[in-house]
């Protein structure tokens, strides 16, 4: 069977799923990946023989060679993406072919497989069909989908792999601001960079994230949320946070962005945000921001407004920016009302309660 045939899915239920009484238990506080559903999908890949042995089955820990490619030269990329309870007791994802388009996007970066689009899709309806049980019946909770692929060759030598697995988990969530949406700080790393040109910046791999968690953990240090990082060439401009992207709202309500030059990952919500914007007859600039920019626009007033977004939080008011020289805060280190007006949009389109002008709400169930 090659990559290009439609995979036809073995459906082995797990023989001792987690009881009802202690799902409901662990669904009442559910917090953000700390625990899992039932079963999980794995799909391999050979050269020669392409995309084989489609199946979801129980979650399990993978058995693993010591010699796996992925262990000794890091070919792994991932998505994360979510699945809603709809209004009217459906289930739906949010632009997951967008999810898979990018999936393939950091495949080729990473010189791995391309996973047919069809196969990404069916991957997520089998582990929602089988564990729609797990999603929070919390309004705001839902359950959130990690697919991910690995160089599983057992060899070392530093070439691509010729065999790969591809796997979905799931895990139920609750929503991501338990006490509302608050304002983040945020730290300038002065000695970290996220990506160079020509690097993996835009694709999403585990190692981009690995390689900025020194840079988090001097965020924490210094008494902030997340970290944001300058460009590695000038060191001057914004590139984006450790795992979102940036906007800052102007007095005139045009947003800013820092455009996609291969350094910065193209996200699905930053995409989302710069449609719902332009449709809304707002001016979108896609230009590189200076940090200095940032700081006399928030002194000037010029800049009124600045957010972080991504799938976790969707998206997130920055209030404070701090870095070696000091601080500087936005919209007086409030949630804008800009930036709170996107979010509600575009968290109501997700959730089935809003009109949806691009066709984004991809149901399942």
């Amino acid at each position: 069977m090659n990559g290009d045939d439609n995979l036809n899915f073995e459906i082995r239920p797990n023989s001792a799923p987690v009881s009802d009484a202690d799902r409901v238990a662990l669904l009442a506080n559910p917090g953000f990946g700390r625990i899992f559903t039932d079963h999980m999908v794995t799909v391999r890949y050979a050269d020669g023989k392409g995309w084989y042995e489609p199946r979801v089955e129980a979650r399990a820990p993978i058995p693993m060679d010591p010699a796996s490619a992925v262990l000794h030269y890091a070919q792994e990329i991932f998505e994360g993406l979510k699945a809603y309870t709809l209004p009217d007791g459906g289930v739906a994802m949010f632009r997951p072919d967008a999810n898979a388009k990018r999936f393939n996007l950091s495949a080729q970066r990473m010189a791995m497989p391309a996973l047919p689009v069809e196969t990404f899709l069916q991957s997520l309806h089998e582990i929602i069909r089988i564990d729609r049980g797990w999603i929070p019946q919390d309004p705001e909770g839902s359950l959130y989908l990690r697919p991910f692929a690995y160089a599983s060759e057992v060899f070392l030598g530093v070439r691509p792999a010729t065999e790969y697995l591809y796997l979905v988990i799931a895990s139920p969530v609750g929503p991501y601001f338990s006490g509302g949406v608050k304002p983040v700080t945020i730290w300038v790393s002065p000695d970290f960079t996220r990506a160079a040109p020509g690097g993996t910046g835009a694709a999403k791999c585990g190692g981009n994230y690995a390689a900025g968690l020194s840079a988090q953990a001097e965020a924490a240090e210094h008494g902030c949320d997340q970290v944001v990082y300058l460009d590695a060439v000038q060191r001057k401009y914004i590139d984006e946070l450790g795992g979102m992207n940036v906007f800052l709202v102007l007095d005139d309500g045009t947003l800013v962005t820092p455009p996609l030059t291969g350094t910065i990952l193209p996200g699905i919500t930053r995409d989302s945000v710069i449609k719902l914007a332009e449709r809304a007859g707002r001016r979108v600039e896609e230009r590189p921001i200076s940090l200095d920019e940032w700081r006399e626009g928030a002194a000037s007033g010029r800049v009124r407004e600045a957010f972080a977004c991504g799938t976790a939080a969707v998206i997130t008011p920055i209030g404070t920016i701090r870095g070696e020289d000091g601080e500087f805060t936005v919209a007086d280190g409030g949630p804008g009302e800009v930036t709170m007006g996107i979010r509600k949009q575009l968290v109501e389109i997700q959730r089935g309660l809003a009109e949806d002008p691009f066709g984004w709400v991809h149901r399942v169930l």
